[in-house]
């Protein structure tokens, strides 16, 4: 099936228009979803998601901050790498850290 060239280029402004803005996750449930206990025990879940949650909240402002600086490209990549983990909760610490990877990559390649 061919894709007609309108629709590449309407699809790829779709696309940029989403990595423009730092995208919106439910940081308490992705934190609950990280911190689950395995032993049974619920000691110390709380306060380990509440330190998740301080932290994603810290690195989704520092993202909103700097988010122009990144590259359109590192922005969608790292997006759509945070957000297709399976199912997996999606994480603003792992975003922040893979746009802020990327920065010396493109150096190097450059």
């Amino acid at each position: 099936m061919l894709i007609s060239f309108s629709t590449i280029v309407l699809a790829s402004q779709l696309f940029m228009t989403v990595a423009d803005d730092v995208p919106e996750f439910d940081i308490a449930l992705g934190c609950r979803a990280d911190n689950t206990n395995t032993s049974g025990l619920g000691a110390g879940l709380d306060e380990t998601t509440k330190g998740c949650i301080h932290d994603e909240k810290a690195a989704r402002d520092q993202l909103q901050a700097r988010w122009p600086q990144f590259s359109p490209s590192d922005r969608a990549m790292c997006t759509t790498n945070v957000t297709d983990v399976g199912g997996a909760s999606f994480s603003y610490v792992d975003l922040l850290r893979c746009v802020q990877d990327e920065q010396p990559a493109r150096k190097i390649k450059n």
